[in-house]
């Protein structure tokens, strides 16, 4: 970044994204009021894509790992390898690698690329932004002094320059301000500020194992491990791939900020989650009353049920001070749910920001 950016200037910065003219108006203006012939198609099967379905005509989806023949809400599927060199296509992959999907568009030929932000620009608001979008605007517009506060506290220059980048991502859908970033999933939640060195390590939202297995690797002399996976399915993959693993201990609680049971949605992979309805019934319990003795890392990961999770873990964040890695990208207001609530309870921490993707998702908080 240069010289340290000033609080004022993020926040301009910030505003400057968000005012700045949307690209591509011609022809974005061209697919909103159906005046153009050339073929359309989108990219990401996701709720952006279905609250394109009705408003603009498409031809189908983009998807290179769909069987021939598959269809999705009656569009069909192709492979960039088929589409036609006039084809216009809108970007809906917003979550793990927009640009790598850019860059692939352009590789088979494809120049003509829009986000929904350009349609929701050029349709005065008829289309709606992307649910990431709408949701960042919302609560940067009524925290900005917070957002502000917490640029200020961050630990160093990568970790400031990640929450600008992130944050007018999260904003605008613009990948202009991703193309530094890439895919880098395996290096989630290990930095090397954390010195690892025999830990008590909790992985909360162990999912298969595989958080667990790269701990491991990078802290062979580990004390022991608490995984935490309330999933059934997922538990049992997790015991098989860690089964030559040592002093590992396998909880089928969800973690949470009270005893009990709740809903658990156990069978979407790697986003399983807590669930308002349906789903199994789950046990629930707190980390304070699961662990007694110390920890000296905690990782989370439990799609938006972060903030329940930290507070069932007060006494060990008090007592221990553990290193954190805590997932703040669920909703737009992690960011400073979760800063605010970790210095709540130990305020002396340093706070880092990490970025694992090209997209909204796989941001990561530590505090050290």
């Amino acid at each position: 970044m240069g010289e340290i950016m000033s609080k004022q200037d993020f926040t301009s910065a910030l505003d400057a994204a968000i005012a700045a003219p949307a690209a591509n108006q011609p022809l974005a203006r061209e697919i909103v009021t159906g005046a153009s012939n050339r073929p359309c198609y989108a990219v990401g099967r996701n709720t952006d894509t279905l609250s394109l379905i009705g408003r603009v005509r498409l031809d189908g989806i983009v998807d290179d790992f769909a069987p021939p023949g598959t269809s999705w809400h009656g569009l069909a599927a192709v492979g960039m390898a088929q589409l036609p060199a006039d084809a216009v296509v809108i970007n809906c992959s917003t979550s793990i690698s927009p640009v790598a999907v850019e860059q692939r568009l352009a590789e088979t030929g494809i120049r003509s690329v829009l986000s929904i932000a350009d349609l929701a620009a050029a349709s005065e608001g008829a289309i709606p932004h992307a649910a990431m979008v709408r949701e960042q605007r919302e609560d940067w517009q009524r925290f900005a002094p917070e957002w502000a506060e917490l640029f200020d506290t961050l630990a160093d220059d990568s970790s400031r320059q990640t929450l600008l980048d992130v944050l007018r991502y999260r904003l605008t859908a613009n990948t202009a301000f991703m193309r530094a970033y890439t895919v880098r999933t395996d290096e989630q939640y290990f930095e090397p500020f954390l010195d690892l060195r025999s830990e008590v390590f909790v992985d909360a939202g162990g999912f298969d194992g595989d958080t667990t297995e790269e701990f491991c690797r990078r802290c062979p002399d580990y004390r022991q491990v608490h995984l935490f996976e309330p999933s059934a399915r997922n538990l049992r993959a997790a015991e098989a791939r860690l089964a030559g693993h040592r002093d590992i201990l396998f909880h089928s609680q969800a973690l949470s900020d009270g005893v009990g049971q709740i809903r658990f949605d156990a069978d979407a992979g790697s986003s399983s989650a807590v669930t308002s309805g349906g789903g199994d019934v789950v046990a629930m319990t707190t980390l304070d009353r699961a662990i007694p003795g110390p920890v000296s890392v905690i990782k989370m990961d439990l799609e938006g049920w972060e903030l329940k999770a930290l507070a069932g873990s007060a006494q060990h964040i008090r007592r221990d001070r553990p290193k954190l890695a805590i997932a703040v990208y669920h909703r737009a207001s992690d960011f400073r749910d979760v800063w605010r609530q970790v210095r709540a309870l130990h305020p002396d921490y340093r706070i880092f920001l990490r970025h694992y993707t090209q997209g909204w998702s796989e941001t990561v908080m530590f505090f050290v």
